[in-house]
């Protein structure tokens, strides 16, 4: 039995989360700075990537150590599909293409879903856990930011099937606590999660372009604005 695993892949990953907080996309979406088309690739990008986790856990749910964590009720497709139809249209499909950075990630899961099942548990603790723990806070960026109105192109953010997202998280940090894993399972499982977060700064940093463009258009902006001030004081 595991002892702790939960607090050991939360110890574990630190570093790799802290690194990820600082790709400049993410600090810009986090300081309320969101570009639409970029975020529209990021939520192309991450159905790609869901896809194939939830396809990975479904293949594996009876593995002895992905079950204890397979929530059916985590799911994030279907919700993603609801965001690209906002913000692609009805032809989504033909319109969405996946990222070179999102391409090796899928490829990872897809790899490790094949061979080593019990790495699955990294993958959907790095995306799920951060899901419901800064879901709400970043959907109220994204809808101030791109002036979004009620839920639309917000579906991701939304587990409706779960009514109480804190006690949700308790009930999976125990389940994670119950998978039959031995010292050097735990200790592989955290790698895993560490190569989950680099793949996804990998991912932030391919959008890094549109944030780029936007603090130099904020930059253009302020300097515009402060030749009219200056010109103002001299008159």
């Amino acid at each position: 039995m595991s002892i702790k695993l939960a607090e050991q892949l939360r110890q574990g990953t630190t570093k790799s989360h802290s690194m990820a907080e600082n790709v400049s996309f993410v600090k810009s979406f986090l300081g309320g700075v969101v570009d639409k088309k970029a975020y529209r690739q990021l939520v192309a990008n991450l159905y790609f990537v869901y896809m194939a986790i939830e396809e990975q856990m479904l293949l594996n749910k009876d593995h002895p150590l992905v079950q204890p964590i397979y929530f059916a009720e985590l799911n994030r497709k279907c919700s993603l599909e609801k965001d690209l139809f906002y913000y692609y249209g009805d032809a989504w499909q033909d319109k969405i293409q996946i990222s070179e950075a999102t391409q090796m990630y899928v490829k990872r899961i897809h790899a490790v879903g094949s061979s080593q099942p019990e790495l699955l548990v990294a993958h959907a603790y790095t995306r799920y856990m951060g899901d419901l723990s800064g879901g709400q806070i970043l959907k109220k960026i994204a809808q101030n930011a791109m002036n979004l109105s009620d839920n639309d192109g917000l579906a991701f953010y939304d587990f409706q099937e779960i009514s109480d997202d804190s006690e949700f998280k308790n009930h999976y940090r125990k389940q994670l606590n119950a998978i039959p894993v031995n010292q050097e399972q735990i200790a592989d499982i955290i790698a895993e999660a560490n190569i989950a977060f680099t793949l996804n700064m990998k991912m932030f940093q391919e959008l890094n372009s549109s944030f780029i463009k936007i603090m130099l258009m904020l930059f253009v902006n302020a300097i515009g604005n402060l030749k009219i001030s200056t010109k103002f004081f001299k008159k």
